[in-house]
């Protein structure tokens, strides 16, 4: 990987991005394209979209989403603590003992999250599993007032972000998910766009995804793509626990995976698979019989219908704030991508 690629996928893992509030790493990945993308623009609904050859016959659209999970303010408590809602789906027992960031229009506040004490907890709240009414933020304020006038209702909360490098070229972060799609796409338009590239190729920084696929939606029925195809993490089953039978033999390290199924157009699927053969791709395969909770699922049903594909980064600890990928499987899921859009003459027939 490029050091100018990983500054970039390292500055978006820093940068938050709840949904609806993903303005801050909109304009990281505006700045970032606009180096090489023929236009950049966003849209009413936040999406930023950055193309390469808009005016070809035939247009390619590859969908990142930006969002994350996050947290919302919603309540002060009389002696300065907050509580909050989440945004997207949080298991409550991944957030006890947190280290919290509120972010407020005066700036970023430190925050931890948290639950009374085990040696205060009684032996039936011993053997439940947490409710999230139960945890609040504590942000040091002595009182409510104090707290009022650092913390609006509404000012959104994530994770502490960073980004953390292990061994053999794994890394964590919060929101690899799906920060590291995101950083796929906008890499292929720009590997892409360095090749002879005959198609509009768009690289789409969606927004909204992780609370109903919302940006996708938009942003797609604004370009009206021939060819559609969402990047975002899968579940790694290279770990304990996991059924491999019901969710696939998934790792990480071993490429990024092209999904099969009702939700994929065969055309799209087999040109994938076809391109990471040629290249030599390391890749992996995984089946669905349903419609994908991500942005595949909108793409696809996009006005009279998108010829669809997905390309699955292996995530372990999903929604967490520990999320671990390999970096070797993003870099060759941008190769793949950007050879697919190069392998286009621009007058490809993907009707079943």
């Amino acid at each position: 990987m490029e050091t100018a690629a990983k500054d970039f996928l390292i500055k978006l893992l820093e940068t938050p991005s709840p949904s609806g509030y993903e303005k801050p790493i909109q304009d990281v990945v505006r700045a970032y394209v606009r180096q090489f993308a023929d236009q950049v623009a966003t849209d009413v609904h936040g999406n930023v979209i950055a193309v390469k050859h808009p005016h070809a016959k035939l247009r390619v659209m590859l969908a990142g989403h930006c969002d994350q999970i996050g947290m919302l303010i919603s309540h002060y408590h009389d002696n300065g603590f907050l509580h909050a809602q989440t945004i997207g789906g949080w298991d409550a027992q991944q957030l006890i003992g947190q280290r919290m960031v509120i972010w407020t229009a005066r700036g970023p506040i430190p925050a931890v999250i948290s639950r009374k004490p085990i040696h205060l907890l009684t032996d039936e709240e011993r053997r439940q599993v947490v409710k999230l009414e139960d945890l609040w933020l504590d942000i040091g304020a002595k009182n409510k007032e104090e707290a009022r006038e650092l913390v609006r209702i509404g000012d959104p909360v994530t994770l502490q972000l960073g980004f953390q490098e292990m061994r053999n070229g794994l890394a964590n972060a919060p929101a690899m998910d799906n920060k590291c799609g995101l950083w796929v796409v906008i890499e292929a338009l720009r590997r892409a766009a360095a090749r002879d590239l005959k198609v509009a190729l768009y690289a789409v920084s969606t927004v909204a995804e992780e609370i109903g696929l919302r940006g996708a939606q938009t942003s797609a029925f604004g370009i009206d793509p021939h060819v559609g195809i969402a990047v975002d993490v899968t579940h790694a089953t290279d770990c304990p626990t996991i059924d491999k039978r019901q969710h696939g033999d998934v790792s990480l390290g071993s490429g990024p995976v092209i999904v099969r199924g009702p939700n994929m157009n065969p055309h799209v699927v087999e040109r994938l698979i076809a391109q990471a053969q040629k290249l030599e791709i390391p890749h992996q395969l995984t089946a669905s019989g349903k419609a994908q909770p991500n942005d595949s699922n909108a793409l696809q049903i996009n006005r009279a219908g998108v010829a669809t594909g997905l390309v699955s980064i292996p995530n372990r600890y999903m929604h967490s704030a520990v999320e671990m990928i390999s970096l070797d499987d993003i870099d060759r899921a941008a190769d793949l991508l950007a050879e697919f859009a190069c392998s286009l003459r621009g007058d490809e027939d993907f009707t079943p």
